[in-house]
């Protein structure tokens, strides 16, 4: 078998996250259910349309902007998606640097929205003035697919864009699902656990394929 690429998500792989802080922020611009609305690996209503790349960001603060009865800026609303983000680790940034180093193709495929890219693809991403774009070879965003994971599409799609067999490479994910079907499609798969360093799980994965 000869990896050559390694597919990582985003959230909870790459960024640890923080769903409290996203419910609290939007419960802050007067969305009671929040709770109910957002979900760690699958948005569902608005939230999921504007994942999916169905409605834009205006379309989706418009939206918002009616559910809570006030009109809400595009600032608010970036600050709400953002409260996911808790931290970026910085094993993980040192390992995606060291991989890139060895050879190896790395690409993000993302159930994302462009309020967290607004972040992600700044000079705050890494506080250390690199957007995300500086660690990846391609970005795959589910906004800009018009797919969202786990829907087996996404996954074809990519493998044709990079004209990739399954057996080139390694997909790691925090979304059991997600795994599921890049596992029947024959890519070699890591789903960590919330607190999991899948760093450590991945170098050994290399050194025995």
């Amino acid at each position: 078998m000869n990896i050559n690429t390694i597919i990582f998500d985003f959230g909870g792989v790459i960024v640890r996250l923080s769903s409290d802080e996203a419910v609290k922020r939007f419960r802050e611009l007067g969305l009671a259910d929040a709770w109910q609305r957002l979900d760690k690996y699958h948005q569902s209503g608005i939230f999921g349309d504007l994942e999916e790349g169905k409605i834009t960001a205006g379309e989706f603060q418009d939206q918002l902007s009616r559910l809570v009865g006030r009109m809400l800026t595009h600032q608010e609303c970036a600050y709400a998606w953002q409260g996911y983000a808790a931290e970026v680790p910085e094993n993980v940034l040192k390992a995606l640097v060291e991989l890139r180093r060895q050879g190896y193709r790395l690409l993000l495929l993302s159930n994302t929205n462009p309020f967290m890219m607004e972040w992600a693809m700044s000079s705050r991403f890494d506080g250390k003035g690199h957007p995300v774009n500086d660690y990846f070879d391609k970005l795959y965003l589910s906004y800009q697919l018009k797919m969202m994971k786990p829907d087996e599409r996404v996954f074809r799609q990519l493998l044709m864009d990079e004209d990739l067999t399954p057996g080139e490479v390694v997909f790691i994910d925090d979304g059991q699902r997600n795994v599921a079907v890049a596992s029947q499609l024959g890519m070699t798969t890591i789903c960590p656990g919330e607190d999991d360093d899948w760093t450590v799980e991945l170098k050994q994965l290399l050194k025995t394929i």
